[in-house]
């Protein structure tokens, strides 16, 4: 279709770095490929984010993998942001000099 779409993440692996590696790898297929991507773009990466987790899952019972990761994500859809994460990683944005909460950090003392 003819709407520019841009996609970045970070993962921060904790344990080791497959997890990480193995997301860095897999979301943004994952994303791309999702059937909402062009109608609900949140709902895309939601999703996405889910199968990553069921997909490493089974790859780390199978190989004794012992990692895990956080991660955050932003899919920029023509003007509009939409941004994913797992676990305490954040996102931050700037707006003319000026901090925007974008999201609130998931905690263990959080519901």
């Amino acid at each position: 279709d003819d709407v520019d779409r841009a996609y970045f993440a970070v993962f921060d692996g904790h344990g080791g770095v497959d997890a990480a590696n193995y997301s860095a790898t897999h979301l943004h297929v994952n994303v791309g490929l999702h059937e909402e991507i062009v109608k609900n773009p949140a709902e895309a990466l939601k999703c996405s984010f889910q199968k990553t987790d069921e997909m490493f899952l089974f790859k780390a019972k199978r190989e004794k993998l012992r990692s895990g990761t956080t991660g955050v994500s932003a899919l920029i859809v023509g003007n509009r942001l939409h941004i994913a994460w797992l676990g305490d990683s954040q996102v931050m944005l700037v707006q003319q000099g000026k901090a925007v909460t974008l999201m609130e950090p998931h905690k263990p003392e959080r519901e």
